[in-house]
């Protein structure tokens, strides 16, 4: 038996006592987060929330195994936002789906989330009406049982099976009906709540995954009363996601006392704030960078390139890695390196075939 086949469903219980001090570390926690940025001035504050920004939509889809373009994602957010950055490229409309779904969800908090909202985001997320090569239903509930699954084909493991479709409708409306009434409990324990009452229902076709953490950046949005986004949920969950999947289907199979799914949340929550340090970090070392490089010239390769060297490039930077990323000759990418090598910009390692360049940070 799952738990919204409960007679009670959906009244949610829980032990106040055991997630009130965890609670309380996170909300300190928001309110220092919040002086610390306020304290950085308007640029890096608007720098550190397109990362995070960035990160939790390349984060949500990943854990769905869709990898999005990171410059791609970044510039998107930026034009919507009218943050102006260098090297901003042209997206690709499932990635302008997904950046206008999160936007929207966290720009427009104070809105009530009803059908119509909720149905703009399902078709931002899939603008040709397909999960890949199948055809889904979009903008409204799905018509299907659904099961979440794993295992190969014959030997399927349910590890979940959803309402039946002909209560999806009225189902949604209690939750949606929840979601406006406002005051009633802890903005971020509702967060916690949504997140786990949603992905229950699994009302779409597909996307309830990705729709359940914009609802859930919503709600934390409005607990933090602020647009602006410091730490991604999303990113801290795609770390975690076998804790998320077992405390999600534990929850699912049990009662309706979700204490634990609350800590575990309250939890995960309180270790993203904690990453929000290296976010602000980076950001200072991004601006930093050009401002003691303003007055150096780069071409549009060498300016793309540089801001993933200062964003999120993992491993070796070669010769070859170079021109494969800026789809060039790797005459023309040794050109782009040594002219920053003469510019200071990049520092050499090694020689022959060895050699790797590595930015050069001024703090």
């Amino acid at each position: 038996m799952y738990v919204h086949q409960l007679k009670e469903w959906p009244n949610f219980t829980w032990d106040s006592s055991k997630i009130s001090a965890k609670l309380g570390e996170v909300r300190h926690r928001q309110g220092k987060i919040l002086g610390q940025m306020q304290a950085l001035g308007f640029k890096l504050q608007e720098e550190t929330m397109l990362q995070t920004l960035t990160l939790d939509v390349i984060k949500s889809s990943e854990i769905e195994g869709e990898i999005l373009n990171h410059e791609q994602v970044r510039s998107s957010i930026a034009k919507r936002l009218g943050i102006d950055v260098a090297g901003t490229v042209t997206s690709d409309r499932n990635v302008e789906g997904v950046v206008e779904m999160m936007l929207d969800a966290t720009q427009n908090y104070q809105n009530d989330l009803t059908t119509d909202r909720i149905f703009g985001w399902h078709g931002a997320l899939f603008p040709t009406g397909r999960s890949g090569i199948y055809k889904i239903i979009t903008g409204n509930w799905r018509k299907d049982i659904m099961q979440v699954t794993s295992g190969s084909m014959g030997k399927e493991i349910v590890h979940f099976e959803a309402p039946q479709p002909n209560v999806v409708a009225a189902e949604m409306q209690a939750f949606l009906t929840w979601l406006a009434r406002r005051n009633e409990i802890d903005p971020v324990i509702k967060a916690a709540i949504a997140h786990l009452w949603f992905v229950t229902i699994h009302p779409f076709d597909d996307g309830n995954g990705r729709i359940a953490r914009a609802i859930t950046d919503m709600m934390l949005a409005r607990a933090d009363q602020s647009t602006q986004r410091f730490y991604s949920m999303s990113a801290q969950i795609q770390k975690e996601r076998n804790e998320y999947y077992n405390i999600l289907e534990s929850t699912q199979k049990g009662d309706l006392n979700i204490t634990e799914w609350l800590e575990w949340f309250l939890n995960c929550l309180y270790r993203s704030m904690e990453n929000t340090g290296l976010t602000i970090e980076k950001t200072i070392d991004r601006s930093v960078f050009w401002d003691v490089n303003r007055d150096k010239s780069f071409n549009s390769r060498q300016t793309a390139m540089l801001q993933v060297l200062l964003d999120h490039f993992f491993g070796n930077l070669n010769v070859s890695k170079w021109a494969k990323m800026t789809k060039t000759s790797t005459d023309t990418a040794l050109r782009d390196i040594k002219d920053l090598v003469g510019k200071d910009i990049l520092v050499q390692e090694g020689a022959g075939r060895s050699t790797i360049y590595k930015l050069k940070i001024h703090h």
